[in-house]
């Protein structure tokens, strides 16, 4: 498949998720039918509640660790199924394995039969907390199999080994995309990563409780450029893997600050104990997505931050 060629539908799987809705409604703006496979665990119906009636989209809530199929054409599978969050894995580890292994081969069979282009939403967390930075492509990641995050690294990693193999040896026409830091409206306010936390806390004037020294770095990329990423790599004819995310690189204090004064709040920050294996460093190198894709994020962070906040804001 290559950028010529219109996707006509489209399965989206975890489409009820954050990312997955975003996905969805750009899917639907230009035109493409969707499908929206999701089984609602960390997603919710409400991320999809402006589609309803909308006759080009479809909300299949189903597990798919377990064997499903969508009658009919499909031109792109768009893999994101999967809880995403520390505090979600967390709690759902065995549910996140499976979407990993089972899902991920499972969506696979179903591009297998309908012949069509299939990509993986991978994450930068298959690089573990890395000795090399920035990360590119090219870094095989350190990881802890057995620690409290391994759930989710080992799932995507395992993921990206199936569909390399489906690629290989069945001739799936397949593409790896690692996301990183992924941020916007739709997040959930417990969801546990910074800028919800950040967001929440300073709306509320509560104290921003900062892991560790906040010293650890992360590069934020506005969901909006992460989804322009997605379909591009779905558009293009690479493989993969390839980093989405925004280069530019932030403390996690200096992260919590922004969002302070952003939101007006005059919030103490405090200091929390830090994760067992809380990645020291997060950044990506994008020259492929540059040069492979013509990708890259076009959103501010400041932007990004303050229309987060905003939607954040509404939800009272």
């Amino acid at each position: 498949m290559d950028g010529s060629i219109p996707v006509r539908r489209a399965v989206v799987t975890g489409g009820a998720g954050f990312v997955g809705s975003h996905l969805c409604d750009r899917l639907r703006e230009e035109g493409t039918q969707v499908v929206c496979v999701d089984n609602l665990l960390t997603g919710s119906a409400d991320n999809v509640r402006a589609r309803s009636g909308d006759p080009g989209f479809t909300l299949d809530v189903r597990d798919v660790s377990e064997p499903f199929d969508v009658p009919g054409l499909v031109d792109l599978v768009l893999h994101l199924a999967s809880p995403a969050s520390p505090h979600d894995y967390a709690r759902h580890p065995v549910e996140t394995l499976r979407a990993g292994a089972h899902g991920t081969a499972n969506a696979l069979d179903l591009a297998q039969r309908k012949g069509a282009r299939f990509l993986l939403a991978s994450t930068s967390e298959v690089y573990g907390d890395p000795l090399v930075h920035p990360q590119t492509e090219l870094y095989w990641g350190n990881v802890n199999p057995v620690g409290p995050r391994s759930q989710y690294d080992e799932a995507k990693r395992y993921a990206e080994a199936l569909t390399t193999a489906y690629r290989t040896t069945r001739g799936v026409d397949t593409v790896i995309v690692r996301l990183f830091n992924t941020y916007g409206p739709r997040m959930r306010p417990t969801d546990g990563r910074a800028v919800p936390t950040f967001v929440t806390q300073a709306l509320a004037g509560k104290p921003l409780t900062v892991a560790g020294d906040g010293s650890q770095t992360r590069s934020l990329c506005y969901v909006d450029d992460a989804v322009g990423g997605i379909l591009a790599a779905a558009a293009s004819g690479h493989p993969g893997p390839v980093n989405l995310g925004n280069p530019v690189e932030l403390t996690v204090l200096d992260l919590a600050r922004r969002i302070r004064d952003l939101c007006g709040s005059a919030s103490p920050i405090t200091f929390v104990e830090r994760p067992v294996d809380d990645p020291g460093l997060r950044c990506p190198d994008i020259t492929l997505a540059h040069s492979a894709l013509g990708w890259q994020p076009v959103v501010d962070v400041d932007k990004g931050l303050a229309m987060t906040i905003d939607w954040f804001a509404r939800l009272g």
